[in-house]
């Protein structure tokens, strides 16, 4: 799931490369605390060691002196950490913190400047010791100058500084990680816009993206428009290839039924009744066919509000004008104000088939019923016909599903409303009418009930 979302990848590549950064940081600042220690150490060495040197002088015999020994309490402590030592041919003076002990004196102390180097120390202590070779004025041989300082302090302190810096850090890191998701999540929202702007897209072939103001989307957009601009062009070409194809089958349909009527007039009743069938059968595929080429192009119209009751009214006018049509009562339950984001053609092409199928099988009336709700609307075709068993719902809605197998009918009826209700996102559901008949209800959510007054 993580490896499928960008949302996820950026938040852990960015947290992970926080993480690498702060490490490094660490390492280094406490490499940099490391060597300000050591400079410090230096410096404070060599100041005492250049107070050494200048009250240092020699004995006649050639015996190092001292007019006054440095101040520091360390040096005063036997083992106190803190240790000077003056090394010359004729004797040693050393530091009372060294005790009985001695500083190791090299034979390649450098006489041009002090060295700082690191040794264990007269205790089995880590020591660094800054030493330098001297020649006194008067002195015929060099003098060794040491001082030498425990360094566990300095290793103490520098464990210190980088706990409380990975401490610090670590709360950084959490704080620039809820940053990176703050990002993350604003730079992904232009998407998400997108995607609810392409709902318009799949409401309606004709619908297109707006202009993003992001340099970066306006790439994305482009695409999606002209993606959409290519299904709309495959749309059209496919509605008008189908209407020609009608029209082209029109004309031998027509010499068929001539035909047939010639046949009929020799006395072939069988075969003229056969041509009939079969033509009426070749036209009613034609029809279904045509209505789900415009099933390709159904959907939610922005802007365009259909009058539910209106619709209804005109199509059970035209019923009215039919053999069977006339025989029924039509009874409308529907609000004037009731309205849907669909087109008119549409909404007629769905309540169209259902209608003059129960007007087909009512005994005496249809009812007609609208409501809607804050995010819905729904609209209920009954009729007072024998209706349909509750098992054979299912085969009711099949494309080209026939029941009635006496009928002149060829089953397209309900599954192309079915069809073309699906493709505006709404449902199609079979029941039983408290009539006795069949009762076909309609459901629409809220995209097309948003035109609802």
């Amino acid at each position: 799931m993580i490896a499928r979302s960008l949302r996820w990848r950026l938040l852990l590549g960015a947290t992970a490369a926080i993480l690498a950064a702060l490490v490094i940081a660490w390492l280094l600042m406490t490499l940099l605390f490391e060597r300000h220690l050591e400079r410090r150490l230096q410096a404070e060495m060599t100041r005492d060691a250049l107070g050494l040197v200048a009250d240092l002088s020699l004995a006649p015999n050639g015996a190092p002196l001292l007019e006054s020994e440095p101040r520091d309490p360390r040096l005063q402590k036997p083992a106190g950490g803190y240790y000077w030592q003056i090394s010359a041919r004729a004797g040693v003076l050393r530091s009372r913190s060294l005790w009985d002990a001695a500083l190791p004196v090299p034979k390649d102390t450098p006489a041009g400047d002090w060295r700082l180097r690191r040794i264990e120390g007269p205790f089995h202590e880590p020591v660094a010791i800054l030493e330098r070779r001297l020649q006194l004025d008067d002195a015929k041989s060099p003098v060794q100058v040491q001082l030498a300082q425990d360094t566990r302090p300095l290793a103490s302190a520098r464990a210190e500084f980088g706990r409380e810096l990975a401490a610090f850090l670590a709360v950084l890191w959490l704080v620039l990680s809820a940053a990176a998701w703050l990002q993350v999540m604003l730079g992904l929202k232009p998407l998400g816009k997108v995607r609810g702007e392409l709902e318009a897209l799949r409401d309606s072939a004709s619908a297109r993206l707006p202009d993003s103001s992001l340099r970066e989307i306006q790439p994305l957009t482009d695409a999606i428009n002209a993606l959409a601009d290519a299904r709309e062009r495959d749309l059209d070409l496919a509605r008008r290839r189908a209407a020609d194809l009608a029209h082209g089958l029109k004309t031998p349909l027509a010499a068929m039924a001539a035909q047939s009527r010639r046949a009929r007039e020799t006395g072939a009743e069988a075969a003229a009744d056969g041509m009939d069938r079969a033509i009426a059968a070749i036209g009613a595929t034609i029809d279904a066919e045509l209505a789900r080429a415009r099933i390709a192009a159904a959907g939610h119209a922005p802007g365009v509000f259909t009058f539910v009751r209106a619709a209804v009214e005109r199509l059970a006018t035209v019923l009215e004008h039919t053999e069977k049509g006339g025989q029924i009562a039509f009874a409308l339950d529907i609000p004037a104000s009731l309205q849907l984001a669909i087109r008119p053609e549409d909404l007629s092409e769905i309540l169209g088939a259902v209608l003059e199928n129960a007007v087909k099988y009512a005994r005496r009336q249809v009812r007609v019923t609208g409501s809607a709700g804050p995010e819905w609307t729904s609209v209920s075709v009954e009729d007072d016909g024998p209706g349909i068993a509750h098992d054979r719902f299912d085969d009711a809605l099949m494309r080209g599903g026939r029941l009635d197998e006496s009928g002149s009918g060829y089953g397209f009826g309900l599954s192309i409303a079915r069809e073309l209700i699906e493709a505006m996102g709404g449902t199609m559901e079979l029941g039983e009418s408290s009539m006795g008949g069949l009762k076909v209800r309609f459901f629409w959510g809220l995209r097309a009930s948003a035109g609802r007054d």
